[in-house]
């Protein structure tokens, strides 16, 4: 585990897994042939080698008798599965009113398709392992709750034309994914923008960013580079990155053109 907050609920999990199976007199072997798992799953598990899925605990908690011990742990074991800079922008994003996200290279994250976002983080270098790119699929999947939580944000993208044409994962993944924006701009909510690469005026040149507008009235930015992303809190530099998001919406299409413009992509490069 990459913080030790996810590996200490892991070590507790694996703990308890492990005390309920001793009592209940099985070798992992046997404990893993229960319920449908191999021993050295279970072996994992219990180390906090490897993060269970609900499954497992449920069958788990109905083996051993745990009377609901071990499946009440699913729910903090699935926060466990995401890395903790997902979880810290998580909570952000669920205190949002507001969200802003100029993306420069690829589909923004809240805005791709588990299969889009599969072929990213198979790009990786140093490459993940398929577990770990299953997690962080899952947590960027997770992380469209944002849609549909209430009351609703207002939720805008800005894109770079150039990230509609790029086919990371394929033809049919990028067209999957382009017919996924053209659904998600159907809600009220959502804005998205295309950012001609003909434009000869840009204000946002210096890379991908966002905002979000708190609850509580406080605005806060967010960038990524190649190794570390950060929260914005100082006011000044907030104040910077909301007058070039403002900036780069003006100079984008319009939403309605932007869809057109998504359509005609389709139409040259799928």
């Amino acid at each position: 585990m990459e913080d030790e907050e996810a590996a200490a609920v892991l070590r507790t999990v694996g703990r308890q897994i492990k005390m309920w199976r001793e009592a209940a007199g099985l070798k992992q072997a046997e404990f893993g042939a229960a319920i449908g798992y191999g021993e050295e799953m279970v072996s994992s598990v219990e180390r906090a080698r490897r993060i269970p899925k609900p499954d497992f605990l449920d069958k788990a908690d109905d083996v051993l008798g745990a009377g609901g011990k071990l499946a009440a742990m699913k729910e903090d074991v699935e926060k466990a599965r995401y890395p903790k800079t997902v979880r810290d922008l998580t909570k952000l994003e669920d205190q949002a009113v507001e969200l802003g996200a100029y993306s420069a290279l690829h589909i923004h994250g809240l805005l791709q398709t588990p299969e889009y976002a599969h072929a990213l983080y198979a790009m990786r270098r140093p490459a993940f392992s398929e577990d770990e790119i299953e997690r962080h699929v899952a947590a960027r999947m997770a992380r469209k709750a944002v849609f549909d939580r209430a009351p609703r944000p207002l939720v805008t993208f800005v894109q770079e034309e150039m990230t509609l044409r790029r086919p990371l994962g394929g033809k049919m993944v990028l067209r999957h994914q382009l017919e996924h924006l053209l659904e998600v701009a159907e809600l009220r909510h959502v804005e998205i923008q295309v950012m001609p690469t003909r434009r000869d005026d840009h204000a946002a040149v210096m890379g991908s960013f966002r905002l979000l507008k708190l609850q509580d009235g406080k605005a806060l930015g967010h960038t990524e580079s190649q190794l570390y992303d950060r929260v914005i809190s100082d006011p000044r530099d907030v104040q910077i990155l909301d007058m070039r998001y403002g900036m780069i919406r003006a100079q984008a299409l319009s939403p309605r053109d932007s869809l057109t413009f998504i359509e005609k992509v389709m139409g040259e490069e799928t």
